[in-house]
């Protein structure tokens, strides 16, 4: 791409060129163009080289870099890493190199941060709070995600974010709602539902609507995964839900719940676009709000994550309705 100072861009350059091409002085062609002759005939010399291929900027990266540490000298570098557990300086006075060096290595290599590892055996200890890398399934259905979100209920005639914090806002012991998510990992197409309670009689019975509200669209689901809460990992009921289905159960690292990342985002959505987006009167006002909010989301929203597309939009590819 070209630097935001530059004369001409590629289509430029092959109108120069097309210009020289024709007969006229390469200094005259330069001066209308308002470059310099060293570069007109640059590009001369490579478009008579390439052809129009080299009227294209190039890389201005290195094509090599005789200064870099050796194969065996960045060897000895990791191997010294790995048997004294020691950082860049200690292990830069043992091999003779600068310790800005030795640390480049292990970046390079990608060597996790002492902090993050065990002493004694090196071993990594410490979550980070990422992914190794992102990924994204191929195909609406190779995977759902499944979480459950934990709500206040709203007193009868609202709560606090109507009448400020108040003695007065009595909300005390009226217990909370369960939100049980699912989302596409494809997609990003979302259900949802309010319950009381989550256990795993209540995520099985949601995990059957959630495979049937697919089915209605053709998406046929073939893995779920979730953390490894006890209505998950150890209930008989949603255990027999996947097995009816011969749905593949992944559960997530534990302490990592950002690999369930997509349900997770879709519960901080759900927050701030529906639980609180505004002052609600009644629990009942804000549970009749969720189905009109999941409409707009798999319908209407721009989802940032699928390149500004809309949720339903990846499911129909142009063939079907949502209904």
């Amino acid at each position: 791409m070209s630097h935001a100072n530059a004369r001409l861009a590629p289509a430029g350059r092959l109108i120069m060129v097309q210009r020289i091409q024709s007969g006229r002085a390469v200094a005259h062609v330069a001066a209308e163009m308002g470059v310099s002759r060293t570069t007109a005939w640059r590009w001369w010399r490579r478009f008579r080289e390439e052809g129009r291929a080299g009227l294209i900027d190039r890389s201005s990266v290195a094509r090599s870099h005789p200064a870099r540490t050796g194969p065996c000298r960045e060897t000895r570098v990791r191997i010294m890493r790995h048997l004294t557990r020691r950082g860049p300086v200690f292990i830069a006075a043992k091999l003779g190199m600068h310790s800005s060096t030795v640390g480049r290595v292990l970046v390079r290599h990608h060597t996790p941060l002492l902090r993050e590892t065990d002493p004694v055996t090196g071993t990594v200890i410490r979550a980070v709070r990422r992914s190794a890398r992102r990924y994204e399934h191929d195909h609406p259905g190779s995977l759902i995600h499944i979480d459950v979100k934990k709500l206040g209920r709203i007193p009868d005639g609202g709560g606090w974010r109507a009448h400020g914090r108040s003695e007065k806002v009595r909300s005390r012991g009226i217990g909370y709602d369960y939100i049980h998510a699912v989302i596409d990992d494809h997609s990003r197409l979302a259900y949802a539902e309010i319950h009381d309670d989550e256990k795993g009689t209540t995520a099985a019975g949601v995990l059957e609507r959630a495979i049937a509200f697919y089915a209605a669209l053709g998406v046929t689901v073939e893995r779920v995964i979730s953390d490894n809460a006890f209505a998950y990992r150890h209930s008989a009921a949603f255990r027999a839900v996947l097995d009816a289905h011969g749905i593949t159960q992944k559960f997530i690292k534990p302490h990592c719940p950002w690999t369930n990342g997509k349900v997770e985002r879709l519960n901080r959505t759900l927050a701030t676009e529906w639980a609180y987006a505004r002052a609600y009167t009644s629990n009942a006002e804000r549970t009749a709000a969720l189905p009109i909010w999941l409409d707009y989301y798999n319908l209407d929203r721009a989802h940032l994550g699928i390149d500004g597309k809309t949720p339903i939009d990846r499911i129909n590819n142009g063939r079907g309705q949502y209904s």
